[in-house]
């Protein structure tokens, strides 16, 4: 028999790929058809997304697969980054073009929220971490600087969403999602209107909200007419949903999808919302089969990604294996940063950004590109070791093992840093969750997987995956107590 052919459309931050997952009953291979980068541009002094040209490098990458696999295929869906949108006029014209989420127009805005709403019941009504690209204060920049658009607007969509409604031409909004975007409530499992009213916020262009796995319709004809189905839309839900855990429903282990950034996290059935959660400015974002992921996002391997391209721009060309065995060399934990310093969120120069907060702070400042790239590795890897306490004293579980799937899972020597600092076996792998979780959330709608421990077990059973034992450190407790007082 032929295998069946699930298609996942992945974007994310640096770069957009078409994969194929090739199902045979038991087990799925993974299988690239297109890549392309994910440029964010530059227009009258603000960053946006060229979402124009990312739907074409979508239609080509499901073209070829077309060409390739023909009928084999059963369906597609999109996954994304979170918070950022599109919005559409009543005739689908796109409103303005999508903002990037690293854009500066929404600082100071969080405070101004508070004055009229204070964050306590904005974390009661979203169960959301304080972060000021949050959809919701992108929405009250809107209002402050073209308040008309938001008037003409008749639909919302965040980035997978629009892309669904492109393939297939509904426009719904996938629970995971939505559930970013700090206006969704936390137990109603639907729009926060309330806390939108008294923002002063317009209300009537957010669409339904539905489940993943829900399937939204059929891709237009001349792309091949196939179920469009929406996976868990927002990428660490996907992401999450390929941990190859065996202890599907407990809270005893810990995540960490690891890329751009870092979403460290737990697994739970009920969002947290004590007013502990809310000190700790933690997170509760929507999951596949109505669980919420508890977590922490952590500024993570954007600070090295920004010194690659500034190295680069100095003549130095390093891939990532280069830069952390440079890193491997270079005089443990002599610098620190903390990683949420509002600097390191879009400096023109990262390594001057890190230098500067470095001799501000009285430290060593590091000088050659391995001293710099060491200390965004250590500084990371001491953030996991400050959140995994705080998840622990919320859910009053042990992890007992840390998972880390993503990108930034191949770093071995990060690896091997958050097993030192966390004192937990670390298990690396798979590189590919995010895929493999849309892929067979797609595989277990077509109804032949039944349930996330289902899908986990496939995942667990193709292999693929690497374990780092603790090395127990004193000086690690110690730079932990430095980068407290940073």
């Amino acid at each position: 028999m032929a295998e069946k052919v699930y298609l996942a459309v992945d974007l994310g931050a640096e770069s957009g790929r078409v994969m194929a997952g090739l199902w045979n009953g038991r087990a799925i291979r993974l299988e690239e058809i297109h890549r392309f980068p994910n440029i964010p541009v530059t227009l009258a002094g603000t960053l946006r997304w060229d979402v124009l040209r990312l739907w074409a490098e979508i239609q080509n990458g499901l073209a070829l697969a077309r060409k390739k696999f023909g009928k084999n295929i059963v369906s597609v869906g999109a996954d994304t980054w979170g918070v950022d949108f599109v919005l559409l006029n009543k005739n689908n014209e796109i409103l303005g073009q999508p903002y990037h989420y690293r854009d500066a127009r929404t600082n100071g805005l969080m405070e101004k929220a508070f004055k009229k709403v204070p964050r306590a019941e904005i974390f009661a009504q979203s169960g959301l971490q304080f972060l000021q690209f949050n959809s919701l204060y992108q929405l009250l920049a809107w209002q402050a600087h073209s308040p008309a658009i938001l008037d003409a607007a008749d639909c919302l969509l965040f980035m997978p969403d629009f892309l669904h409604w492109a393939m297939c031409g509904v426009k719904r909004a996938e629970f995971t999602i939505a559930s970013t975007s700090q206006f969704v409530h936390p137990l109603r499992r639907n729009w926060s209107l309330p806390l939108l009213k008294k923002l002063g916020l317009p209300t009537h262009f957010l669409p339904r909200i539905v489940p993943p796995g829900t399937t939204l319709g059929r891709l237009h004809k001349s792309l091949g007419g196939i179920k469009v189905v929406a996976p868990p839309s927002h990428d660490t839900a996907s992401a999450v949903a390929g941990v190859p855990t065996a202890n599907t429903g407990k809270a005893n282990w810990a995540y960490i999808s690891s890329g751009t950034w870092s979403l460290m996290g737990v697994e739970v059935q009920k969002a947290v919302l004590s007013r502990r959660a809310l000190d700790l400015n933690m997170t509760n974002e929507g999951g596949l089969d109505g669980t919420y992921r508890l977590l922490k996002n952590i500024m993570g391997l954007w600070l090295v990604q920004q010194c690659r391209r500034s190295f680069e721009a100095r003549g130095s060309q390093y891939d990532y294996v280069q830069l952390a065995q440079l890193a491997a060399r270079a005089k443990p934990l002599r610098s620190l940063v903390n990683l949420n310093d509002p600097r390191f969120l879009n400096p023109p120069d990262m390594p001057k950004a890190i230098q500067d907060f470095c001799r501000e702070t009285k430290q060593p400042v590091p000088r050659c590109e391995g001293e710099l790239v060491r200390c965004c590795y250590e500084s990371l890897a001491l953030k996991y070791g400050e959140v995994l306490a705080s998840l622990e004293e919320l859910t009053g579980e042990t992890a007992e093992v840390i998972h880390i799937v993503g990108g930034g899972s191949q770093n071995k020597v990060l690896s091997q840093f958050a097993a030192d600092v966390c004192q937990r076996p670390v298990v690396t792998g798979p590189v590919e969750a995010t895929a493999l979780g849309n892929l067979l959330t797609q595989v277990r709608a077509s109804g032949e997987l039944s349930s996330l421990a289902e899908m986990r077990e496939v995942i667990r059973t193709s292999g693929g995956v690497q374990g780092y034992e603790p090395k127990p450190s004193a000086a690690w407790r110690e730079a932990a107590g430095r980068l407290a007082d940073l």
